[in-house]
């Protein structure tokens, strides 16, 4: 009876010590580290401090808050799922550049890094602080985040690389404009409305969505995504359209137009651009037969 309550006693103690999650695993689900692991891998001109200082935002609002800041004579992007060109067509490389970057899913070869990458001296400084208090808490904002700078001899430091003409990308900015128009026209994310999971996946991954886990709201119209880099709203479908009998499919159109319309008319007012993306070609086949205008892009989101 004894040997079986020491065995008993050893598996359970063997359990819990096993349980407990070590620091570096603790760490993988720390997002702020993840996005500085993965900001770890681009060569930036300010040495990481734009993308240490938003490592709290979501990968995509990082993305697109730093892109100016990244060495674009040393970085390539390849389009290969095609949706960024699609969604971005008649836009300047800018938007399909940052619109690859942004995407929250990793996709080898997307982004292409010429030369050895060093890790930027506020990014391992940002890490190596997370080593040291343990690496665990979420709540820990990195310490040196602009303070590391000032650390080396003024005499030693270059200063950051000014915007030249010959830059391949402009820095990006959509902020002025948004202040410069009326008040209701600046985006303001919402929760996405109702528990539709694919739907609000697809609207935050297919655009991308540059707030993502949110609706726009935008002149009064309530919209599924604000793309990231460009000014461009999105209406998301993914309505099982297919699978509707032809009254079921017109009614359905009806419906939509009229809200699309709507939606359209809004973001023109304020200066953006409107897509609709729908899961099926039959679905945008039956919308431009009753409006050529609109600009419809096949997502291929599932139910």
């Amino acid at each position: 009876m004894r040997l079986r309550a020491c065995a008993a006693l050893l598996l359970f103690l063997s359990a819990c010590a096993t349980s407990a999650p070590s620091p570096r695993e603790r760490a993988s689900r720390n997002p702020r580290i993840v996005n500085l692991q993965r900001a770890a891998t681009l060569p930036w001109t300010d040495g990481g401090r734009c993308a240490v200082r938003e490592t709290s935002q979501p990968w995509p609002v990082l993305a697109e808050r730093c892109f100016a800041a990244l060495n674009h004579d040393r970085v390539r992007f390849n389009d290969r799922t095609g949706r960024c060109a699609v969604a971005s067509a008649g836009a300047a490389a800018l938007g399909i550049g940052l619109c690859v970057l942004a995407a929250p899913e990793i996709v080898a070869g997307t982004v292409i890094v010429l030369g050895v990458v060093v890790v930027g001296v506020v990014i391992k400084e940002a890490l190596d602080a997370y080593e040291l208090r343990g690496i665990s808490t979420e709540e820990v904002e990195p310490a040196t985040q602009t303070k590391s700078a000032p650390q080396e001899p003024s005499a030693n430091r270059k200063p950051d690389p000014e915007p030249s003409g010959q830059d391949w990308f402009p820095p990006v900015s959509t902020e002025p404009l948004e202040r410069e128009r009326r008040p209701e026209c600046r985006p303001v994310p919402v929760p996405h409305a109702g528990e539709d999971d694919p739907h609000n996946e697809c609207a935050d991954r297919f655009p991308p969505n540059r707030y993502p886990g949110m609706d726009v709201l935008v002149g009064g119209e309530l919209f599924d995504a604000l793309q990231i880099g460009v000014r461009v709203l999105w209406e998301i479908k993914t309505h099982q359209f297919d699978t509707y009998n032809d009254y079921i499919r017109g009614r359905e159109i009806e419906k939509e137009l009229k809200q699309l319309r709507k939606e359209r008319k809004a973001a023109a007012a304020c200066g953006y651009g409107f897509v609709i993306g729908v899961s099926t070609q039959a679905h945008k086949d039956a919308l431009l037969r009753e409006d050529r205008s609109l600009k419809v892009v096949v997502t291929g989101c599932k139910r």
